[in-house]
């Protein structure tokens, strides 16, 4: 199954729309309302598109299927979960409403040991991009040259490690944060039968599904 899905979000300052390539780590959903699933991706907390989701929190992301060639575009709403002490990081705890978070929240879910957990899950080299010096996406002070100082590769500290590998680590789970993405409309279209199929889904108020079939 491809793990890499398109998400659009809004400029918090002009009507400009931006998209970018997401890592869908997991699903996750509460035992009460398992018809509210919430997909699960990863961010730095620094960069733009946070900014993006804090002041436009709907959002739209295409995932294409092509063993199955199906395609699904997913209008949302994004919470970031950032480290404690963040300024963003009452988004979730507060959320109310029929939604896969506020399901969650009910059942006293703690968002900063996923967090944790989903860091920890990750690759040497993944956590790594986390420990850069400096904010994603602004200018490259130095060029390549000042890249390569960078740290490739972070592990957790353990008895004996050096302070160096214990800020590399506190600097990347302080950056690290997961992007909740909470589906409120689905538009899945089936191009691998004949006749192809549509079908919108389409959550209500009180977090249940209504299904449409639309015109391929």
């Amino acid at each position: 199954m491809p793990t890499v899905f398109q998400l659009a979000t809004l400029d918090p300052t002009l009507p400009t729309p931006h998209v970018r390539s997401h890592v869908f780590r997991s699903f996750l959903s509460s035992e009460s309302e398992p018809n509210l699933p919430l997909l699960i991706s990863t961010t730095d907390v620094r960069t733009p598109k946070v900014t993006q989701f804090a002041a436009h929190p709907d959002a739209e992301l295409a995932w294409w299927i092509e063993g199955v060639q199906q395609q699904f575009r997913i209008s949302a709403k994004v919470h970031v979960v950032p480290a404690p002490g963040h300024v963003l990081s009452s988004t979730t705890s507060d959320y109310e409403g029929s939604s896969g978070i506020a399901a969650l929240n009910k059942e006293g879910f703690d968002w900063e040991a996923k967090r944790v957990e989903v860091f920890k899950s990750l690759s040497g080299k993944m956590k790594a991009t986390w420990c850069r010096p400096v904010i994603p996406g602004t200018r490259l002070e130095g060029g390549q040259d000042e890249a390569k100082r960078w740290p490739v590769s972070i592990e957790e500290p353990k008895e004996g490690a050096t302070e160096e590998e214990k800020s590399n680590w506190e600097m990347a789970l302080h950056n690290f944060a997961l992007g909740v993405i909470d589906p409120t409309g689905v538009d899945f279209v089936e191009l691998g039968v004949v006749p192809n199929r549509r079908t919108k889904f389409t959550r209500s108020k009180e977090g249940t599904w209504g299904e449409e079939e639309l015109v391929p």
